[in-house]
Parts: structure tokens; C-alpha cells; sequence
């Protein structure tokens, strides 16, 4: 059975629901899903003024563990066009990982979560997969076969470089149904392309 994680940081609860998604899309393909998310690095004092969702469930992720999975898909809320730093400093925490190539042919994907329409999504996306491509990754986004992210009707997240959501300026918007229909596409599209890579 394929292995799939779903590597998250959610400061307002976006990424966390559509890490779910991503999640529920990929078991339909049948893979086996963790959902892990990064540590913290804010302060809980400051976390909590600024209303951050701190019960979230899914178990702190280590690096060492990424390893162990087919494939891997990050999300992570952007911050002024790029992750987030809490991501950042996981990723940075891979390095022995890099050396010795564990990670190299693995599947990778991304989605993330903006304040505004215009707001960074596919630069953050990129950021992501710039660190799962350092890593030897065969990364793919969340492609137009995906037609909910075509039209105009509606302000919507989805772009063809990863799945995606807006959540407003004061993060009050939720995750629309087709935005968590993209990154269930996404999960699924991402664990078919592992159990044909690993078959």
C-alpha cells in the first residue's frame, strides 16, 4: 500500500481543514494517510492574542520520518508570498536527509492558503516545491482536470501548481466546498501517481 504524508502548518485552522481534504482524497485512492503538522515557533502568549488555533490534533511531524512515506504533500498558510517560517524551519532541519538522498523519486505536492485573491499563492506554492525539488522529489500540482478551479462565478482558491484557499484578512472566511474538493483531487491525483511510481 502506498504511503502518503500530509505535512501541514495552520496558524488559523485553512490549512489544517484542507489537509483533511488532501488527506480523504488520497485514501480514496487507497493509500495509507498520516496527517503530521510542524512545530510552533511562536510564543504561546503571542499565539494566543493573535487567536491562532492551538488544538489541532495531527501529531508534530520529524524530519527523520519523512523517509518513511511515498509521497508528501505541504501546506502551509502564506507569509508576505512565501511559506511560512514554521515550515521554513522544518524544512531547513532536512539536510541529512539531502545528503544522503532518502527522499530522491519520492511523489511531492503543495497547498496553501492566502488572506487575499492576490495575496502569494503561487509564490508560496513554488516555495514549497522548490525545497521538494532540492530533495530529488517528482513533484506535480493539482492539474485542470481539476474544473472546479476554472470560471469566474466565485472567488476561489486552485491553482494548476497546488491546491489552495482564501481565508480573508481577518481569517474569517472558510474553506469553500470547492476548494476542499480541489485538495481532495489533489490528495488523490498525488497517491495514483505514487502507487504507479512504486507498483
Amino acid at each position: 500500500m502506498t504511503k502518503v504524508l500530509v505535512l501541514y502548518y495552520s496558524s488559523y485552522g485553512h490549512i489544517e481543514t484542507m489537509a483533511e481534504a488532501v488527506a480523504e482524497g488520497a485514501r480514496k485512492a487507497g493509500a495509507d494517510v498520516d496527517i503530521k503538522r510542524v512545530p510552533e515557533l511562536v510564543p504561546e502568549e503571542v499565539a494566543r492574542s493573535s487567536h491562532f488555533k492551538l488544538n489541532q490534533s495531527a501529531p508534530i511531524a520529524e524530519p527523520g520520518e519523512l523517509a518513511q512515506y511515498d509521497a508528501i504533500i505541504v501546506g502551509t498558510g502564506t507569509r508576505f508570498g512565501r511559506m511560512s517560517s514554521q515550515m521554513a524551519n522544518f524544512w531547513d532541519r532536512t539536510g541529512g536527509l539531502w545528503a544522503s538522498g532518502a527522499l530522491v523519486g519520492k511523489v511531492g505536492a503543495a497547498f496553501t492558503s492566502t488572506a487575499s485573491q492576490h495575496g502569494g499563492q503561487e509564490t508560496t506554492l513554488f516555495s514549497i516545491l522548490t525545497n521538494l525539488l532540492h530533495h530529488g522529489l517528482v513533484v506535480t500540482g493539482l492539474p485542470y482536470s481539476f474544473q472546479g478551479q476554472l470560471g469566474i462565478d466565485a472567488v476561489k482558491g486552485g491553482t494548476p501548481y497546488g491546491a489552495s484557499t482564501l481565508a480573508g484578512a481577518d481569517g474569517s472566511r472558510a474553506v469553500s466546498e470547492v476548494e476542499q474538493d480541489g485538495a481532495r483531487f489533489l490528495g488523490e491525483h498525488v497517491a495514483k501517481l505514487a502507487a504507479k511510481l512504486f507498483a
